[in-house]
């Protein structure tokens, strides 16, 4: 049941996609407030383009081991929340390796900046991985600190 979020995730995040890449070519940029932009960019390393240089194939293997190693985890965790965060996470990884494979490299498309300064693009998986992996810090310092009082 709880791998509903997974697949959630993975269904928002490849239909926002498939509506950017059927709507927008490489360069066109889509000015939608002072400090966003949509934009098409294609990123073969892992978040914020780090091992760019690398395999995507390689990376998407690392990827579906690390999603193995959390399901392995999420099936030990008594924590509900906790669980929630390991899904999110495991969906965004999901589906940005479904990228690589599709596409050979993970599409991005949301950009926010201030001035001249930009944040990496991203996309839907990389909120859902970053706000998941949140979740389970959060939960961490939370359950540990009402074990040791």
């Amino acid at each position: 049941m709880i791998f509903l979020i997974s697949l959630a995730v993975i269904a928002l995040d490849q239909l926002t996609k498939f509506i950017i890449l059927n709507e927008m070519v490489t360069p066109k940029i889509i000015k939608v407030m002072p400090c966003f932009n949509l934009i098409l960019a294609y990123n073969t390393g892992v978040s914020f383009s780090m091992f760019s240089n690398n395999n995507p194939y390689i990376l998407s293997i690392i990827a579906l081991l690390v999603c193995a190693l959390l399901t392995w985890w999420m099936q030990k965790e008594k924590d509900r929340w906790t669980r929630i965060g390991f899904t999110m996470i495991i969906g965004g990884a999901v589906s940005n390796v479904i990228d690589r494979f599709v596409h050979g490299a993970v599409v991005d498309f949301l950009d926010f900046y201030i001035g001249s300064y930009h944040w990496p693009a991203f996309n839907v998986a990389d909120m859902a991985i970053c706000i998941g992996a949140g979740i389970v810090i959060l939960r961490s310092f939370l359950t540990n600190k009402g074990k040791q009082k």
